[in-house]
């Protein structure tokens, strides 16, 4: 559909790129080159500000409103992506906060724009200005958790937890390079699968079997509730999207990640080698 360039009210296509402010601006490179049709979805913007931790989900009305000016309704099918070298880091992030506010037609784009690119379709530098929309949405508690849930959990493991950070953050024995004083380490019970294993060499999404077997070595079972942890709720939501594919719809993403976890949990609660 993408492809066919018939975006407009019925499909919306949304660049969701973030890079450390720093590094890399992911609006301007927006302007530059984008999927023809495309609009910013700035995950800076579309998130609760007040929060001390970063990106955490906005209320429904902010996301509403944000979603509603990029010519969303609860009627479009939305396809996210995103500009990063790997295929494809903060587009799921986009399509879970689609999901946690109710909208179900949402799809990321697999293989994210590199491969479009890679691929030989169009890009252009033409911005569209998207007709606004109204959007409604109804935050769907079942896809999120909360500090104090996962507190609870940690007694008494009435889900499981997957933690997408790399091993060595995980396992704490590789400094956390990020600003925020955390040190790495993981909450009890944990199971880590790096995000990055759903992925090809190329950054497409691996087959179901594959990701299949990869939750099934890490005995992690499909059939049973399951959360995912990251570092600050962005590439959990890599499990979620795996699990999702392989028919597995109800993961929930710990919004505050291990940012949270380091500054609220007792010492006792960190887990590190």
């Amino acid at each position: 559909a993408v492809r066919a360039g018939r975006v407009g009210t019925s499909l919306r296509v949304l660049d969701a790129s973030w890079y450390p402010p720093q590094k890399r601006n992911a609006r301007q490179e927006f302007k530059e080159r984008h999927i023809p049709g495309a609009s910013f979805f700035d995950i800076e913007e579309c998130r609760d500000q007040s929060s001390p931790y970063d990106f955490m989900l906005p209320s429904e009305s902010h996301f509403a409103d944000y979603v509603g000016r990029l010519g969303v309704s609860n009627d479009t099918h939305v396809v996210v992506y995103d500009v990063d070298e790997l295929g494809t880091f903060y587009a799921p992030r986009a399509w879970w906060m689609f999901r946690a506010f109710g909208h179900k037609e949402v799809s990321v784009l697999n293989g994210g724009f590199k491969n479009w690119v890679a691929e030989g379709h169009p890009v252009t530098a033409e911005v569209s200005q998207p007709a606004p929309a109204v959007f409604k949405a109804k935050l769907n508690t079942t896809l999120l958790k909360t500090f104090e849930e996962m507190m609870q959990n940690v007694g008494s493991l009435r889900f499981q937890v997957v933690d997408s950070r790399p091993e060595g953050r995980f396992r704490g024995t590789e400094l956390d390079q990020g600003n925020g004083g955390l040190e790495s380490g993981h909450i009890p019970g944990a199971v880590n699968i790096p995000f990055h294993s759903f992925l090809t060499e190329t950054g497409h999404e691996k087959s179901i079997e594959e990701i299949q077997q990869i939750f099934r070595e890490k005995k992690v079972d499909l059939s049973k509730p399951l959360t995912a942890t990251c570092r600050k709720g962005i590439t959990a939501c890599h499990i979620a999207l795996a699990a999702y594919l392989c028919g597995k719809r109800d993961v929930a993403v710990y919004d505050g990640s291990w940012s949270e976890w380091f500054h609220r949990a007792p010492p006792h609660y960190k887990v590190s080698e």
